[in-house]
């Protein structure tokens, strides 16, 4: 048993896992930025301990994921190399809303998801 010819095989991301640029055009600091690795990890993510900037001695795997922020043409070049023809990606929305209160969206964040989506076109 087999795959149907018209499978699709595809790939995800997570914007949090992968993007990077935590400061990068704009956009805000989210809770899962300041998630350390390590000890601590569960009990910032559980509020148990709070962590609202990043502190020394710490690493924070968000910061800089992949950077899928400054390589996804790449990124999406090789999966496109893989023979996927879907992809899933989120969105890291205080890209969008950096303070979760503006009125307007931030555009630069508007536009790197345009472009993210343009690449994903052009590689069909």
């Amino acid at each position: 048993m087999g795959f149907r010819d018209d499978f699709l095989w595809g790939g995800a991301t997570a914007a949090n896992q992968c993007e990077g640029a935590y400061n990068v055009d704009g956009r805000g600091l989210a809770n899962v930025d300041v998630m350390p690795h390590g000890k601590d990890r569960f009990a910032v993510g559980m509020g148990v301990r709070k962590m609202l900037d990043f502190e020394d001695g710490y690493f924070y795997p968000a910061q800089t994921g992949i950077d899928f922020y400054h390589r996804y043409k790449e990124d999406i070049a090789l999966f496109a190399e893989m023979g996927f023809k879907t992809f899933r990606m989120s969105l890291a929305w205080t890209r969008i809303f950096p303070n979760g209160d503006e009125t307007e969206p931030n555009e630069a964040g508007l536009a790197f998801y345009e472009d993210v989506f343009r690449e994903c076109q052009k590689h069909g």
